[in-house]
């Protein structure tokens, strides 16, 4: 039990796209990401998604609409439901999931992860 501070870890690296494991509650991954530009399309077939805007602003895009978020907003994405991050300027997100969601879900991407392989900070 431990004081986490937001801001310093996201002090800890710099690179977009390559959440970092901040800490785990029942089973589930708080991450820390970066985001500079547009993700891929991808769903998760198991697992629901919860981003909250640290710092920036960000859109979540749905096929048939649009989620923009901005510091201290969030967004639940329900499992198997497709959608794509973009970040019209740099932003940072606390993500929460299982510890078994890869980043790029269902989509063949190269920024893709395995969650066993996830950089902590």
């Amino acid at each position: 039990m431990e004081r986490i501070s937001i801001i310093e870890k996201l002090g800890l690296f710099s690179e977009a796209w390559s959440p970092r494991v901040i800490g785990e509650c029942n089973g589930q991954h708080v991450k820390l990401a970066r985001l500079d530009g547009e993700f891929v399309w991808h769903a998760h077939e198991h697992e629901d998604e919860l981003f909250l805007v640290v710092e920036g602003e960000i859109e979540i895009q749905f096929r048939d609409r649009v989620v923009e978020l901005r510091e201290g907003e969030l967004c639940i994405v329900p499992r198997g439901v497709e959608h794509r991050p973009v970040a019209r300027r740099p932003a940072s997100v606390l993500l929460f999931e299982p510890a078994s969601t890869v980043n790029t879900g269902d989509a063949d991407d190269a920024r893709r992860i395995d969650p066993q392989r996830l950089g902590r900070v």
